[in-house]
Formats: C-alpha cells, structure tokens, sequence
C-alpha cells in the first residue's frame, strides 16, 4: 500500500506540499498540483482515514463498532443486517469483529475497535461481567447491547423475552402430550440460555411434568455440542420423546443425529427449536421454532445507538421484544 511518502517521492515534492493538495490547504501551483494527482492515480494511493480524522480534528469518525459472538449463527447476520440497514441510512459504515465467545479475542478486537475511534459500539458481550466493555461504557462510549446485557451498569440494551419465548414452546410440547421433554442448552454465562432454561423449568412444572436432571444437556451453542448431546439423550434408557433446543445450530446438530437414526418426526421424537431460520419451513418436516424478530433486533439497536451518541446523558433504555411461536409439523 503506497504511503505519503512514496506519493512525495513520484512527485518529486516534499509530504507537506502532498498534504496541501490532499486537504486542499494552502496554495500550490497547478503544475505541481498536477504531478501529485498524477502520482496519487498511479500509485493508487488512499489516504489514511484516521491520519485525515486527526489532521481536520473532526468530532466524528463516521464508523461503528459491532462485536457478535458467532457470524456462523444466522441469527446474527440478521441482527447484523438491521444494525446495517441504520447505520447506512445515518451516513455510518460498521466495522464488524467476530469474537467466537473467545474472551481474549474479545479484548483483542476491542482494544482495535478502540483504536480505529469509533463513534459507537453494538456489542453481544461474553458474559454479564465483561469488564473491559463495562470500563468502555464508564469511560463514555456510546454502547447498545444486544442478545444480552451488563449486570449493575447503565447501557442500552435490546433483547427478546428469552424465558416466555422458552416457557411458550415448552407449554405447547407439553400440552401437546409429551412427557419426557429434554432441553438441549447454549453457554450458562450467556443470560439467554440461562433464562430459556428458566423458561423450560416453569412450563414443566405448570404443566405437573417433572425436571428430569438427565433431560437437560448444556452445550456450548455450536452444532457439534448438539449433535453429542443429542446422541447421549437418544441413548439413553428411556429417551426422551421431544427436544427442546437452545438456538439454531444445537437444532441443526440435533436433527443430523435425529436423521441418522432414521427416526420419525414427530411420531418417534418431536423436535422444537429457539430460532425460527430461513431454512425452518423447507426441513421435512417443517420445523417448530421459536422465532426472534432478530433483523427488528438489529434495526433496534442500531437506532438506540444513534441516539445515544446524539444524546449522550439520556437515560439508559432496555428494549425487550416478544418472540413467536411457529406451529409446524415437527412437534
């Protein structure tokens, strides 16, 4: 990539005459104005936009920081378009770090979306305690937390109703006729899988079913933990006759065990999933899902954020959405 430097040098003029002609800054003569645009197109030289920010002392970088814990999860492409979709339409463009629910890479793409001087985060934080997200918000980044939230900190937050979205799904199964319904869940330190467990737990009981200490199987919200855990409840003595899951992948997981078996669904086993995909209506059969309006989600966030760095001292919002229950044939 061709520096400043290598513009002056193809030019034959010094950085700072490169600099006046770049930022349109003091007088310099059509000639040599005319050898440096020159230089610019061959060496197909961009300036630096942080370099530039700093030079005009601008207030504003015009970028946002988006920080998700699996760009592999359709569910967070969605979330993603929306906060897209906003920014867009604010004269921002995003920076987008994929974190892996990998704490150490968090930091790392942190300390960089740091660097870059962004104007505003979107972020699905590790856990609840995530210090270094916390420490930003404290020091006055504007920050819209999605999926989950910071425990015993002020930050704008949008989410769905995690435990009456489980508590619905459970509720139908149950009502349904089932008796032995397993729960396959995400990660304990994101609050979302702790609260769609809560949700299982209550409809059970609502419903005079017993918690089953066997039937519930913790993961870590990736499809090869749902295809192990789904192994171990079909193997065992008295399987379970419907699965709950926890998101997406831990769905796909278990119906790739389910298919392998070459069990019926859901005459031999009935299947009900927390995220409502694309994909979801053209599995045969169509599945059960708990559908999250995750583009709204998005979209959402995406406008809390503008706010928040237009009115820096309002007061903290926690937006909760509703999801839906959609009736297939899979349970």
């Amino acid at each position: 990539m061709a520096s400043m430097d290598d513009v002056a040098k193809r030019a034959g003029v010094s950085i700072a005459t490169v600099s006046r002609v770049l930022n349109n800054n003091g007088k310099v003569n059509e000639a040599t104005r005319a050898r440096i645009l020159k230089a610019i197109k061959e060496l197909k030289y961009q300036p630096s936009r942080v370099a530039k920010r700093l030079r005009s002392k601008s207030i504003s970088s015009n970028l946002l920081g988006v920080l998700i814990p699996d760009i592999q999860n359709p569910f967070y492409v969605e979330v993603l378009e929306g906060i897209e979709e906003i920014a867009y339409q604010n004269n921002y463009a995003l920076i987008m770090c994929n974190f892996g629910q990998d704490e150490k890479k968090e930091k790392l793409y942190l300390e960089i979306l740091q660097s870059e001087a962004i104007d505003g985060l979107i972020a699905a934080p590790a856990s609840e305690e995530d210090v270094q997200l916390k420490k930003m918000v404290k020091d006055g980044l504007p920050v819209v937390c999605v999926d989950r939230g910071l425990s015993e900190i002020d930050v704008d937050v949008v989410l769905i109703d995690n435990e009456a979205g489980a508590y619905n799904a459970v509720d139908f199964l149950a009502k349904s006729g089932y008796k032995r319904i397993a729960h396959i869940t995400g990660l304990l330190s994101i609050p979302s899988s702790v609260l769609r467990e809560k949700g299982y737990k209550r409809a059970l009981q609502d419903n005079g079913l017993p918690i089953i200490d066997e039937l519930i199987k913790y993961g870590d919200s990736k499809l090869p933990s749902g295809v192990q855990l789904c192994e171990e409840l079909l193997a065992l003595p008295e399987p379970p006759d419907a699965i709950f899951t926890g998101n997406n992948l831990i769905t796909l997981g278990a119906l790739e065990v389910i298919h392998k078996k070459n069990l019926k669904i859901p005459d031999e086993i009935a299947i009900l999933g927390f995220d409502d995909m694309f994909w979801a209506s053209s599995l045969n059969p169509p599945l059960t899902a708990v559908r999250q309006p995750a583009r709204e989600i998005g979209r959402r966030a995406g406008e809390l954020l503008i706010q928040r760095i237009n009115e820096p001292e309002r007061s903290s919002i926690q937006m909760i959405l509703n999801a839906e229950l959609m009736k297939r044939s899979s349970a």
